[in-house]
């Protein structure tokens, strides 16, 4: 298997570990592009307010948006494991419907006071508000 060689000569890497650091070396690579956020969001085909909103909680954006924000700004994301100074995680167990200890499948209780509708009546749809910002698809 190949390993990764390393950054270039003269270049910084910036290892995150945690989602905290995200913010604000997004934020320093895109200053010292010396793009805004207006920039930024018509390089992604956005509008402002989405890049914005991205930048201040990119912890909270798919891997596929943070990954489009960083080519534009020309980073690499390299993967590597890190040293083993951490146990290995115990992998999780599944609780079987049979090892539960009455020998029964637990069931979520329906509430009480919710009325139930009238044979026929039509489900109602929840109405979108014009408070709510759109998210757009990118």
């Amino acid at each position: 298997m190949a390993s990764h060689p390393g950054p270039a000569r003269g270049t910084m890497q910036y290892p995150i570990h945690t989602l905290s650091q995200l913010r604000p070396i997004l934020q320093g690579f895109r200053k010292s592009r010396g793009l805004t956020q207006a920039n930024m969001a018509a390089y992604l085909g956005v509008r402002q307010q989405t890049y914005a909103e991205l930048e201040a909680n990119p912890a909270a954006a798919s891997v596929e948006r943070l990954f489009k924000a960083l080519r534009v700004l020309g980073v690499d994301m390299v993967l590597f494991p890190a040293p083993d100074t951490h146990a290995q995680p115990e992998p999780a167990q599944e609780t079987s419907p049979a090892a539960l200890p009455t020998g029964k499948v637990a069931r979520k209780a329906a509430p009480a006071d919710k009325p139930k509708k009238p044979a026929g009546a039509k489900a109602s749809r929840p109405v979108r508000t014009t408070t709510e910002p759109q998210r757009e698809d990118w």
